[in-house]
């Protein structure tokens, strides 16, 4: 399951745009694995205020990574100048469809259909450091993030009442795709999609509507 960011930052369009030229490298999970001391040091920075030396938090993000790194392909992006600036992460949707259980309603057929052709990622978390929040440097890592592993349909979940990061992943070109209810969490997640490709725009355009099926073309 894809998780949420603590109190995730909100683009703003004075930011510098200077992170937008930071390097990208694709990692494997053994090379995230030896970096997972710096990532965690990116997800404490990352959180609004800094959660510093947080225990609890430093341990289940830890326990987090650790599970995804597990996961059958895995990848990872992270975005350099001088340090680690920021990562996004995440694992190929099974073709069977268990990502989607607990979905409320009809999942759209566009969706259903990338789903069994395995060509849908998911998306775990998105960081930056607090310096280098800027949208055209997420958007670089996500684009890059999909097209690592050839998918045309990012997708994320975000508790329902999170605002702040639905917001944002919105302004970096994620769209609604419904509901989903998972056994193990406490509140409904809000599931977003982001398509890549003028083709996968075109049609969960038809599905959802032209007017939210926005995504990196």
């Amino acid at each position: 399951m894809t998780t949420l960011r603590r109190h995730p930052p909100t683009p703003r369009d004075h930011e510098p745009r200077a992170m937008g030229a930071a390097r990208l490298s694709q990692l494997n999970r053994w090379r995230a694995q030896d970096r997972s001391g710096d990532l965690v040091d990116l997800f404490l920075q990352h959180s609004a205020p800094p959660l510093e030396e947080e225990t609890g938090s430093r341990d289940d993000f830890r326990d987090r990574l650790a599970a995804d790194i597990r996961r059958p392909g895995f990848t990872m992006v992270v975005a350099e100048t001088d340090d680690l600036v920021g990562c996004a992460f995440g694992f190929p949707v099974p073709g069977d469809g268990s990502w989607w259980h607990g979905f409320r309603g009809t999942l759209p057929r566009s969706v259903y259909q990338l789903t069994v052709s395995q060509n849908v990622f998911a998306v775990s978390h998105i960081l930056v450091r607090p310096h280098a929040q800027d949208g055209v440097l997420v958007r670089r890592m996500q684009e890059h993030l999909l097209a690592c592993r050839q998918a045309t349909l990012g997708v994320t979940a975000i508790a329902a009442e999170d605002r702040a990061a639905l917001a944002a992943f919105r302004t970096w070109g994620w769209q609604d795709l419904g509901r989903l209810r998972r056994p193990q969490a406490t509140a409904p997640l809000r599931v977003l999609g982001l398509p890549l490709g003028e083709r996968t725009v075109q049609r969960l355009g038809e599905d959802i509507g032209p007017s939210t099926a926005r995504g990196v073309e």
